[in-house]
């Protein structure tokens, strides 16, 4: 949600800000400067700590898990025959590892995260059309500039802790540490990562993985909204993450480059735009 949608969320629901403050438990100084946009860049965990509160019951439902994190929500998972199959007792979600992800039948796919295992749609015709013009800004200003940064879009494999429990698949990611690459794809967090978000895996991007990709030392997360149409920037600094809203309209810097490259949403609407109105 915008800084905007809050307020209009806020105000639906006939909630004060201490009133706001006391069911999210966000200090109410840090309310009273968030919703009157006096605080540029709120922090992530204020912002979904609020989002708690004000998004929709209607909308993105949070599916009951038995492995919710506290501060977040998980997408249910999903329990495949990998174990089964090798005659081994069933492992329940948690215990899988890359060797059941491997496993998996390739016209499947899927995310492995913390042991558990996440369905992922196929995307539609909108997520696949944002997703080509995005990495082609990108890599023509790497191109342009002579850079030595990669850039990537899925499918493509990411082990992002460097352990045999999470292999996740973002959408678009950069990747300038050449140490990171591998045959399979990256050994460790790329500097930069772009998920745009689909039903299968809205609540996951949103949530789980924002904290995933921050503790794993990624730079700069872009989350893509085509849904309400807007990009949350998330910028992993020293004092902690940092976030920024922009629409579908804007040209949007790119942190990891000192805003040397703007990604222009507007024009990419241009090209794109009808595809919002299909059935």
């Amino acid at each position: 949600m915008t800084i905007e949608q809050m307020r209009a969320r806020k105000k639906e629901l006939g909630l004060s800000n201490k009133e706001l403050a006391k069911r999210s438990g966000v200090p109410l100084g840090t309310v009273q400067k968030i919703m009157s946009g006096a605080t540029v860049s709120p922090r992530m965990t204020a912002i979904i700590k609020l989002e708690k509160v004000l998004r929709p019951a209607a909308s993105d439902p949070v599916i009951p898990h038995t492995d919710i994190p506290a501060d977040g929500f998980r997408e249910a998972g999903f329990v495949y025959g990998t174990s089964a199959e090798k005659k081994q007792p069933e492992k329940k979600q948690g215990e899988y590892t890359l060797e059941d992800y491997y496993a998996i039948p390739d016209d499947r796919r899927v995310e492995l995260i913390d042991g558990v295992i996440y369905d992922m749609t196929a995307p539609g015709n909108i997520h696949q059309a944002l997703s080509q013009k995005i990495a082609w800004q990108l890599e023509s200003h790497v191109s342009a500039n002579h850079g030595k940064c990669m850039v990537y879009t899925a499918p493509f494999d990411v082990q992002l802790d460097m352990d045999n429990r999470t292999m996740v698949e973002p959408d678009i990611v950069v990747i300038c540490n050449h140490d990171r690459l591998k045959r399979f794809g990256c050994f460790g967090a790329p500097e930069f990562v772009i998920e745009i978000l689909s039903p299968s895996t809205r609540k996951k991007d949103v949530t789980i993985k924002i904290h995933k990709y921050m503790n794993a030392g990624v730079q700069e997360y872009w989350i893509v909204d085509p849904r309400d149409r807007n990009v949350t920037v998330i910028l992993n600094e020293e004092e902690g993450p940092a976030i920024h809203w922009y629409t579908f309209a804007d040209r949007i810097p790119v942190g990891i480059w000192n805003g040397e490259c703007m990604v222009d949403f507007a024009a990419i609407m241009e090209h794109i735009g009808f595809l919002f109105d299909l059935d």
